[in-house]
């Protein structure tokens, strides 16, 4: 049985890096404590990063995307220390990176108990995301080895695309990371409905982790409502309508955690022996209607 930390995390100002650092340190240390081997916070949960600069630079869209850039090496440093510190697997969230060629992707690091294991940027962008903000598509999907299983990252909106589930899946995660941000209840339930569909079609689990609150302060982050969740295929041994876990609330006050236990073990078996095969099915009959 492996033990999972979703966070609902609230966008609160930080305005001091020793204050960020107590902040996420404690927060992670709660879920560790609590027995998690894996914790998860959402979509562009480093941008909170930005509550460190002058009043002006954060309340600005594309002046806080790049005032935060100096921040992230410290930033990665910190999320490895807690991930070494604690034992555990951290997904610290994503925020937009500064690629050499100038542009800005929406990247989320790994990090696990023997260090940085690497990044996953986001693949599909969100109308806001190339629109307004102008954040690139990145390149290619990766499949994460850890103590605890095979498992892959897909931020957000990415969720919403079968395929790229599948390419994961056919590359041996067991589990998918679905770190997430949205400022609408529909956008949340896109994210959900997407992440629980890759869960029954690949027969896999999928963890997704929100933010919530209001952050005037930030031009980027100022209305955020979601739940985390556990999802795995509606099968034998698994729940009837596939959610393992979900937290209570849209928008709680503060950050919280959904820890939940899966059985990765049990969710592999699902496709050998399970009521249907949808992984199994699915590009048999895909081929056949071409």
């Amino acid at each position: 049985m492996t033990r999972l930390a979703a966070c609902q995390y609230a966008i609160e100002l930080h305005k001091t890096w020793d204050a960020y650092v107590d902040h996420l340190q404690g927060l992670c240390a709660e879920a560790a404590e609590a027995g998690a081997q894996l914790l998860l916070l959402p979509e562009y949960a480093g941008l909170v990063l930005s509550g460190l600069l002058p009043v002006q630079q954060r309340g600005d869209l594309k002046a806080s995307i790049a005032g935060i850039q100096p921040l992230i090496e410290p930033w990665k440093a910190l999320c490895e220390r807690i991930a070494r510190r604690w034992g555990v697997y951290l997904q610290p969230g994503s925020l937009p990176v500064q690629d050499s060629d100038g542009r800005y992707r929406n990247r989320a690091w790994l990090f696990g108990p023997e260090g940085e294991l690497g990044h996953q940027d986001k693949l599909m962008m969100t109308r806001f995301e190339r629109e307004q903000w102008d954040i690139a598509p990145g390149d290619g999907l990766k499949v994460f080895d850890t103590q605890l299983g095979r498992l892959g990252i897909l931020i957000c909106y990415d969720n919403e695309f079968p395929m790229l589930a599948r390419r994961l899946a056919e590359g041996g995660a067991d589990l998918i990371l679905a770190p997430s941000c949205t400022d609408t209840e529909a956008g949340y339930h896109r994210v959900r409905i997407g992440a629980q569909a890759r869960a029954l079609e690949n027969q896999i689990a999928v963890l997704q982790s929100p933010t919530v609150g209001l952050a005037a302060w930030s031009q980027a982050l100022d209305e955020n409502i979601g739940r985390a969740g556990l999802f795995v295929p509606p099968d034998h041994g698994m729940p009837k309508d596939g959610v393992v876990a979900l937290s209570t609330e849209l928008d709680p006050a503060g950050s919280q955690w959904l820890i939940c236990d899966v059985d990765l073990a049990a969710v592999r078996r699902v496709r050998e022996q399970g009521q249907v095969f949808t992984r199994r099915d699915w590009p048999e009959q895909f081929e056949r209607s071409l």
